[in-house]
């Protein structure tokens, strides 16, 4: 549990938090180190194509987990804060802890790297490099690496600006050294020449060095935007490193200063750099170390974090989430430099690039699936400010598992089973998670089994739908009213549709079985889906609030009841009653009046009125049901334009942000405007100002009693104002409703 100072510790912004550590992840070891060893082997065909498919899977995976983190406030855990969230705590545990090892196994890996590089150095007047010590200086990197972190994430990271400018140098230096001799045509075939194990042996020691987008990702509880951060750091790291990685491997099998068969030997490592680089390793030394050493620095930062975030959840032991007066968690990266430690015994950074491959693999294929889920689910909460289409992220995801399976059949097998493993052992500790089940003869049986499922879990406010119910007597004479209810839902929600029937009417009820199959014939040129059903009720009143209150099944409960305005004023009374007596029983209201008959026959409707009173909480629920009729073909490009109506200059700023930042919050595009109500009132300002609208939203305050005969006069005249116009009251999502606009 984080102590009260972390409210005082200092955030981070786009290029620092995300950007700098996500690109001097990837331009690090493997770039230094082994890309001249993967060039030497596959030729520079295959080694553009191995740059080509690692690139393609960060960056599909990129766009995925950027899209889930627009959708929410981003918490501290990176990619386990957005699987959790979406798919549920245990799974996303399970991927936590994958998560967690591959950031854990990283560090071993960049120290590897880092000791392999100042190794280099190594005195010829000492003799031979002992066995002993690589491990020992490994180790000695991961725990300086580690107890810098504790001080300060902040300086850490500042540290690694200057790691930046050392890289753009030895760029720079290669570019220069590259035009400054003889050139000559590339090898394109591969040689394998010191790896017979083929493409995929060395896809998978060399995709680890493209895969440090997770490294900003993994800093979201401490960025001040995450929603804004992550995306941009993320793409825009995988941008840059993607045109770095085509141009090296170019440059280097080019130049005449050295050959194929050089670069291939790998023990020849860095040499690639310094034999073609201006003024020899001068310029490269301090760019290798500096970015190695700053990799390491990331994969400090982000893994402890990880497993901060799984014990917050409750995952991992609660000490795990304990933190320093500087914010940092301190147990938790200590536990990590121990389980680095104990990973330099797998033996060399190949060895370990090859861990460290399929782990990540494993976690992108996880968040494209979440990403392509997401969208597909198309939850009515689901608005990210970055679109992914589902198959482009279910591209993804499929295009991992094949790498995976590719590199090793068996790493697959073991990845998986270690994943199910702790998505089986948080299933049983019955953790309370956030994302329900989606939903004759076998059909019932899945609808059983979904309901049940439904029945028992908590049902939060992301996953809160449009659950309708619609009294008609006639489907065909009351089409618009049907078709506007099934355009909120937009085929994400429920729609029902029920026919009262007077108990006194014997005649109807001895053909009662008939009606039902007549509804849903009604529907069927329209093609409108719902659930129809009859009612035999004893009195109108009693019998609309009575079916309503208890309407809906399970996790299905009813939660909005839609009425039509009738051309009768005794109707309109009587139904003002029963929607006093319903928003008591806590369902939201709909209320339509159709003054233009034929509007609804129209293809592409083009203004969207909403009237922002705030008084009542009726905003969020007109916002929402505004944006569900908005991803109706008919309504697409409908602009939404947010109104209201104060009586001072003063309230018409104050109001005018207010509605913005939360427009700014929901992620629903929308033009909002404030206006002075004037000498003539609201009533002649609704009218000027909406009298073109194709529908206009206004809140239904609760009718007291004494009240429904005036109140239904204003109603008429209001009504009169456009096309459509809706009234709506929101009786039970004043806690929810901004949480889901969120």
């Amino acid at each position: 549990m984080q102590s009260p100072a972390n409210s005082e510790v200092k955030k981070f912004g786009t290029f620092l938090g995300v950007f700098l550590p996500s690109l001097l992840t990837v331009l690090g070891l493997i770039l230094f180190l082994r890309f001249g060893w993967v060039l030497g082997n596959l030729g520079l065909g295959l080694t553009l194509v191995a740059v080509i498919l690692a690139h393609s899977i960060t960056f599909i995976t990129g766009l995925s987990a950027s899209s889930i983190a627009t959708n929410m406030d981003m918490g501290a855990g990176g990619a386990y804060f957005l699987v959790s969230r979406s798919l549920g705590i245990e799974t996303g545990g399970a991927i936590g802890v994958a998560f967690y090892i591959s950031r854990t196994l990283s560090l071993t890996f960049y120290a590897f790297g880092f000791v392999e590089a100042v190794l280099l150095f190594w005195p010829a007047s000492w003799g031979p490099i002992p066995p002993y010590a690589p491990p020992l200086i490994t180790a000695a990197v991961i725990l300086i690496v580690s107890g810098l972190a504790i001080k300060s994430a902040e300086l850490v990271l500042k540290i690694q600006f200057p790691m930046l400018i050392l890289v753009g140098i030895a760029f720079c230096a290669l570019i220069w050294g590259v035009f400054s001799h003889e050139l000559h045509m590339p090898e394109w075939q591969p040689t394998y020449r010191s790896e017979p194990g083929g493409f995929w042996v060395v896809f998978a020691v060399f995709f680890p060095g493209v895969t440090g987008f997770m490294a900003g990702m993994a800093m979201s509880g401490d960025l001040k935007d995450p929603a804004t951060s992550i995306p941009r750091g993320t793409i825009g790291s995988i941008l840059v490193s993607t045109l770095i990685y085509m141009l090296v491997p170019t440059l280097l099998s080019i130049t005449v200063l050295v050959s194929a068969t050089q670069m291939a030997d790998p023990e020849f490592g860095i040499q690639s750099w310094t034999k073609v680089a201006l003024f020899g390793g001068i310029l490269i030394y301090p760019a290798v170390l500096g970015a190695i050493l700053s990799a390491a620095f990331s994969s400090v930062l982000s893994g402890p974090r990880g497993l901060q975030s799984l014990a917050n959840d409750g995952l991992a032991p609660k000490i795990f989430a304990k933190t320093s007066k500087t914010g940092e968690p301190t147990v938790a990266t200590w536990v990590t430099a121990a389980i680095a430690l104990v990973a330099v015994a797998l033996g060399d950074l190949n060895t370990v690039a090859r861990f460290v491959t399929v782990l990540f693999l494993t976690l992108y294929v996880v968040i494209n699936l979440v990403a392509a889920i997401e969208k597909f689910v198309a939850e009515p909460s689901y608005r990210p400010r970055i679109n992914v289409p589902w198959q482009l992220s279910l591209g993804g995801a499929l295009l991992g598992l094949i790498v995976i399976y590719y590199i090793s059949p068996t790493a697959l097998l073991l990845a998986v089973g270690l994943e199910a493993g702790c998505y089986i052992y948080f299933r049983r500790k019955l953790l309370e998670q956030q994302w329900g089940d989606v939903n004759a003869g076998f059909w019932m049986q899945i609808a059983r089994f979904a309901l049940l499922r439904m029945n028992n879990r908590m049902i939060s406010s992301r996953n809160w739908r449009p659950l309708i119910l619609v009294f008609v007597k006639d489907i065909p004479s009351r089409i618009e009213l049907v078709k506007l209810a099934a355009a909120f839902g937009q085929n994400k929600g429920v729609l029902s549709i029920a026919r009262l029937i007077s108990s006194k009417d014997k005649k109807t009820i001895e053909n009662v079985h008939l009606l039902q199959p007549q509804m849903n014939q009604a529907l069927k040129p329209y093609r409108l889906e719902a659930f129809c059903e009859i009612d035999i009720v004893d009195s109108l009143h009693e019998g609309i609030l009575s079916i309503s209150k208890g309407h809906g099944i399970a996790g299905l409960k009813t939660n909005t009841i839609m009425f039509g305005w009738s051309g009768i004023k005794e109707s309109n009374v009587n139904q003002l009653k029963i929607i006093r007596d319903l928003g008591v029983s806590g369902k939201n209201i709909i209320l339509a009046k159709f003054n233009d008959h034929e509007a609804w026959k129209e293809k592409n409707h083009k203004r969207i009125h909403i009237w922002w009173g705030g008084r009542q909480t009726n905003g969020d629920l007109l916002l929402i049901l505004a944006y569900m009729l908005k991803l109706n073909e008919e309504w697409k490009r409908a602009e939404i334009l947010i109104q209201a109506a104060v009586d001072t200059p003063e309230d018409q700023l104050l109001l005018q942000r207010g509605i913005q930042y939360s427009i700014k919050k929901s992620r629903i595009p929308a033009t909002v405007t404030v206006h002075q109500k004037g000498d003539s009132g609201f009533r002649a300002l609704l009218k000027e100002k909406s009298g073109n609208a194709d529908i206009v939203f206004l809140g239904l305050k609760h009718t007291e009693i004494g009240e429904e005969e005036s109140h239904t006069e204003i109603l008429e005249e209001m009504g009169q104002v456009a096309q459509t116009v809706i009234f709506v009251q929101n009786n039970s999502m004043k806690d929810a409703l901004p949480v889901l606009l969120r």
